[in-house]
């Protein structure tokens, strides 16, 4: 039997330090390193490459926030989807790290379709991130 996989994504984002984007996405939110150079890194970002650059004077980069079930969601962010323990895990590494929540884990549209944990907080350059879990994964894309 062969098992479907989902494609891989790419994708590249800005930092000031490198040194500090080390200690967050490798040491923090326990990342493997792949290939570097003097100007950026690559990360696996659960399987999927995620790549620091450096770019002198980057700071938050919201273009705004939208309201989500009473919370002010930073736009743009990026982020993934795990699974219910690995969620909490993540939550409780980023608070053992000195971690600041944008926005605290909890759970968002609670009996609704669509149920999720999530949480948003920022790497050392501004990034917003956020991580989800659904109880019921099927219920992704539910309306």
């Amino acid at each position: 039997m062969t098992v479907a996989t989902r494609p891989g994504f790419h994708l590249a984002i800005p930092v000031d330090d490198l040194a500090r984007a080390r200690a967050f996405y490798g040491g923090v939110l326990g990342l493997a390193e792949g290939r570097s150079a003097e100007t950026w890194v690559d990360w696996d970002f659960y399987g999927h490459q995620v790549v620091t650059h450096a770019v002198p004077g980057v700071g938050e980069a919201d273009a705004g926030r939208n309201p989500v079930d009473g919370h002010d969601v930073p736009v743009p962010h990026f982020g993934l989807i795990l699974s219910v323990d690995d969620f909490h895990a993540l939550a409780d590494r980023i608070r053992d790290g000195g971690g600041e929540f944008v926005i605290e884990p909890y759970l968002r549209f609670a009996g609704e379709p669509g149920e999720q944990w999530t949480m948003f907080f920022r790497d050392p350059a501004g990034n917003a991130l956020e991580f989800k879990a659904f109880r019921d994964e099927s219920q992704i894309f539910a309306r």
